[in-house]
């Protein structure tokens, strides 16, 4: 890792703001300094592409528009507006918080504070707090840490404990603390748009002259990832059994420590009779290191026992389906 001078710390942070100023996407998040609003954006973000968290974002936002109103939200209202944006724990930590800042009475203007609430670490506490409330404290996501391994040249595995840490000691370093807000924001917007994995547009970043990497021709080598998962490919079944305007479902318990709370399509093994007619739709899923081959197939189905249970069709909209069982049910028209 190569550190810099602070002549070279001031050229960046003038070229990062300057940069952002002209080229800054109009988020809806960044409308708005609302911590709250911020906050949901940024649990939402964590795991979901900025283009498919909006339209769950302005969806969240108008069900749900403030602390109050999701401290009060039922389990079937909580995990139906989140369904399709994944990790649902993020889901119930999101309403805890809120309980807690509804208790409390006002959304905590401190780091120490915004990180004691459930489910918020300390990448999300630095962004709400610089970008609400303009405290000192650098942002660390993936695209800040791509951004940085390049600039320092950084050639450590980015997923060891000692690359972040010399990684976040040098976001704190290179920080404006005299605009921490925006100086975070252009550091996310960079990785995002320009600073971006495997082919980065280096010709379009502002900060490339004293991108050590870059001078290097080692941009997209940058950063180092060692550990590399396998991914394994799985075959399993959904079953679509529809009866007298009923379809055969079962629901996750509340506290179950995948979906929790979540109805699915049964699958054969759930069943002592069934019957598959035919095949409806196929598509795959992909989950941490699996990639899921579904394979939906109409049924008749003999007599079900608990989980199962028949739902009425017209209900199905108000339901939290999981992304698999709303896929199976949405994809080649087969219900929703």
């Amino acid at each position: 890792m190569k550190e810099f001078t602070p002549a070279r710390v001031q050229a960046i942070r003038r070229a990062l703001s300057d940069w952002y100023q002209a080229n800054k996407r109009d988020l809806p998040w960044r409308r708005s300094r609302d911590p709250y609003r911020v906050w949901i954006s940024e649990i939402m973000l964590q795991q979901t592409r900025v283009a498919a968290a909006i339209p769950y974002y302005e969806r969240f936002l108008a069900r749900f528009p403030d602390v109050n109103a999701l401290a009060a939200a039922s389990d079937d209202d909580l995990l139906n507006a989140w369904a399709g944006l994944g990790y649902y724990s993020r889901a119930r930590n999101v309403r805890a918080a809120a309980q807690k800042i509804a208790s409390s009475g006002s959304f905590p203007d401190s780091y120490d504070a915004i990180i004691a609430l459930p489910g918020i670490g300390p990448y999300t506490a630095a962004a709400v707090a610089s970008i609400c409330f303009d405290l000192p404290h650098a942002v660390l996501d993936g695209n800040v840490m791509r951004v940085l391994a390049r600039l320092t040249q950084e050639e450590g595995d980015i997923q060891s404990s000692g690359t972040r840490q010399r990684l976040q000691e040098s976001a704190q370093n290179l920080l404006n603390v005299s605009n921490p807000s925006e100086h975070n924001q252009a550091m996310m917007e960079l990785g995002a748009v320009v600073c971006i994995p495997r082919e980065p547009k280096c010709k379009f970043c502002p900060v490339s002259r004293d991108c050590h990497a870059h001078s290097a021709g080692l941009a997209r080598e940058l950063p180092v990832k060692l550990r590399r998962a396998e991914i394994r490919r799985v075959r399993r079944s959904l079953l679509v059994a529809i009866r007298n305007g009923n379809i055969l479902l079962w629901q996750r318990e509340q506290d179950a420590a995948l979906l929790g709370g979540f109805y699915e399509l049964p699958e054969p093994h759930q069943l002592a009779e069934v019957k598959t007619a035919k095949l409806l739709y196929e598509f795959p899923h992909a989950i941490t290191n699996h990639i899921y081959d579904f394979h939906v197939m109409a049924a008749r189905v003999g007599q079900v026992n608990p989980p199962l249970q028949w739902v009425p069709l017209e209900q199905l909209s108000a339901l939290p389906l999981s992304t698999v069982a709303r896929k199976a049910l949405t994809g080649g028209n087969v219900l929703l």
